[in-house]
């Protein structure tokens, strides 16, 4: 398939509650179905959502057993992958003939850990693989542990060669080489990051790989959360804690729908994966714009690209 149309899902997530917001984003699946979309891409960490303006009970030095305790319910609500909610969106992408990207918290039953993951669903209804964010920015490292390049992944599918990277994974040169080396046509890049620079910067890798891009946030804010946890809030936080700024950027950088700001909504664009051949005429960062003879990347444990 040549041409098709992407879409991606600005959307407020039932905060901290996993079954909740599984249903919407059923509703939003069903909602991009009518429109024929044949890939949809979520936000960073949508079940059980980003937890924006929380610092669970802690300073440098110390921990308090209230933020113990919301550790422990935003543990509860997260995902394990495989695991009952994975089968539903499996079903959902099969049902509607769709690839989904969904960006979630992940718990790892074994080590108890909490990871940043974006989930990868094939329009047959298979977990195609899962991505683990490799360096959790800032305080979310108190939430979230560090994946590695294991979870590198890339798929080659009906639709073209996707992969991605999770919020500021974006701005690792090398951590993007990664993916451009596998030849991706279809960038996925959720996040939690609102601010005009980050809009910046997917028309920078748009033009930099060569290559479709969908940036992909949730639009949120403090009274979203659940009552027994809006006076947990940072008080020098604004009411909204997440305007949004999801967009869609072509191969030669046009902004082809978005940025959406201070609302839920969904982005839609047609995708012509000609285009890409014809964007790489004058630059191709992994071929004749290339100096192996220079440079060198040898990136650890990532595996081949999958073919589904």
């Amino acid at each position: 398939m040549r041409k098709f149309k992407i879409a991606c899902v600005q959307a407020t997530p039932v905060i901290f509650d996993k079954a909740k917001t599984l249903a919407k984003a059923e509703k939003l699946i069903q909602e991009a179905a009518k429109e024929h979309v044949k890939l949809l891409v979520f936000p960073e960490s949508f079940i059980p959502a980003y937890p924006a303006g929380l610092g669970f009970g802690t300073v440098v030095g110390s921990r308090t057993e209230a933020g113990r305790d919301q550790f422990k319910e935003y543990w509860e609500n997260s995902v394990e992958v495989p695991g009952k909610e994975t089968n539903t969106l499996a079903s959902l992408a099969k049902e509607h003939e769709m690839y989904i990207m969904m960006g979630v918290t992940e718990r790892d039953l074994v080590s108890k850990t909490l990871y940043c993951t974006m989930l990868y669903f094939s329009q047959e209804g298979q977990l195609m693989g899962k991505h683990r964010k490799l360096k959790p920015t800032a305080a979310e490292r108190l939430v979230w542990g560090e994946g590695d390049g294991s979870t590198l992944v890339s798929f080659d599918t009906a639709i073209g060669k996707l992969g991605g990277l999770i919020c500021w994974e974006n701005y690792m040169p090398l951590a993007r080489m990664a993916m451009y080396k596998k030849g991706i046509e279809i960038y996925l890049a959720p996040t939690a990051d609102a601010r005009d620079s980050w809009n910046a910067s997917m028309i920078h890798i748009a033009c930099e790989g060569r290559c479709y891009v969908i940036g992909c946030n949730q639009y949120f804010t403090k009274s979203d959360y659940p009552k027994h946890l809006q006076n947990e809030l940072a008080a020098d936080r604004p009411e909204v804690l997440s305007r949004g700024g999801s967009v869609i950027v072509s191969p030669l950088g046009k902004v082809l729908a978005g940025p959406l700001y201070n609302a839920e909504g969904m982005l839609t664009a047609d995708v012509d994966l000609d285009e890409i051949i014809r964007s790489k005429m004058d630059f191709d960062v992994t071929g004749h714009y290339n100096r192996e003879d220079v440079f060198i990347l040898n990136t650890k444990d990532q595996p081949d690209m999958l073919k589904y």
